[in-house]
């Protein structure tokens, strides 16, 4: 699913236009984003918690050429799913 099908899902279960979902949509994605680079965790009780990993620096090695290079350490974002959604999964 992509978020023009999850936008039109929405349209239909709520009954509301298409902007206005769009725009719901739109929203709750920036939170999310907000939150993440100011380095806060966001939960979603039952659905899951986003939040922000730190990887540490390590070796890798480029497949093209087989070279050992160094990958600097970095954050990245990360989602745990909650209770209720593994359970649903699963």
């Amino acid at each position: 699913m992509n978020k023009a099908t999850l936008i039109e899902l929405m349209a239909k279960d709520t009954k509301l236009p298409k902007t206005a979902c769009k725009n719901a949509v739109e929203s709750f994605i920036k939170a999310i984003e907000t939150s993440l680079k100011k380095n806060k965790t966001v939960v979603l009780t039952g659905f899951g918690t986003f939040s922000v990993m730190k990887r540490k620096a390590r070796v890798g090695v480029n497949p093209a050429t087989g070279k050992k290079m160094q990958i600097p350490a970095r954050k990245v974002p990360k989602f745990k799913a909650g209770k209720r959604l593994r359970d649903l999964v699963g």
